[in-house]
């Protein structure tokens, strides 16, 4: 039985009646596991040794398809995440946490259409507790150490501040909950990460809205660090130091 198939079958489960006769409206599960499925093929950010994918997806609906879809938003929104879960599991790719997938009403939006955002972010306490979600056999989620070794000791200087990076990383946003906090409406609230891998540190963009520079080039991907590197977030700039 074809993974979609599977899908179907137990949405089905979830109400009463034949599939078809549940789901009026033209938004139906399994193209939206396709649409995922195929957001989640096209944020692909190649690191040193895995390949990471978003983990995060906001699917917006027109009203009337959200409304259809609320007697089994609950359960819909589980089963679409561990197709997400089996799909990228069979392309070896990493994530960095089960996917978690919210559905959103979008006033502009007329019935059959959608639109869907995808995000990479770290959610504290549950990659590291369930390290089965990295889908790439090599891969290790962000916020572990790669293969049990410590990078080194590494720094973040912004502002004559000096934060120590620890052996999980840190994250960098405008969020209170950031490891550094910058204080910017340019700067998204978890903007960016670093993180071990194989013995270095390895900048990674967590799908921030301006994106960020390193040594004055804009990067898009997961890029290996240096001593001295400058990092440019919004309007500050941090400068790595590692030993």
């Amino acid at each position: 039985m074809s993974v979609l198939r599977n899908l179907e079958n137990k949405i089905a489960g979830l109400v009463e009646g034949a599939f078809g006769r549940a789901f009026r409206s033209e938004i139906r599960p399994v193209e939206l596991a396709r649409r995922l499925a195929r957001e989640m093929d096209q944020h692909r950010h190649a690191s040193l040794s895995s390949t990471y994918v978003p983990n995060e997806y906001i699917i917006w609906l027109s009203p009337q398809d959200r409304r259809q879809l609320a007697p089994i938003e609950g359960g819909l929104v589980e089963e679409l995440a561990n197709y997400l879960l089996e799909h990228a599991r069979a392309e070896r790719l990493a994530l960095v946490d089960h996917p978690h997938i919210e559905l959103r009403t979008d006033q502009r939006l007329a019935l059959g259409e959608c639109g869907i955002e995808a995000h990479l972010e770290r959610y504290e306490g549950r990659a590291a507790a369930q390290p089965e979600f990295a889908a790439h056999r090599s891969a290790t989620p962000v916020g572990a150490v790669s293969g049990g070794a410590y990078a080194g000791q590494a720094f973040l200087s912004v502002g004559g501040s000096r934060t120590p990076i620890g052996p999980r990383g840190v994250v960098i946003g405008r969020s209170p909950d950031a490891d550094v906090v910058l204080a910017s409406t340019e700067v998204s609230r978890r903007h960016a990460e670093i993180v071990p891998e194989d013995g270095g540190w390895i900048l990674v963009d967590l799908g921030s809205t301006n994106g960020l520079r390193l040594n004055g080039r804009a990067v898009g991907v997961p890029t290996l660090l240096t001593d001295g590197d400058a990092i440019e977030i919004g309007p500050t700039e941090l400068v790595f130091e590692a030993y």
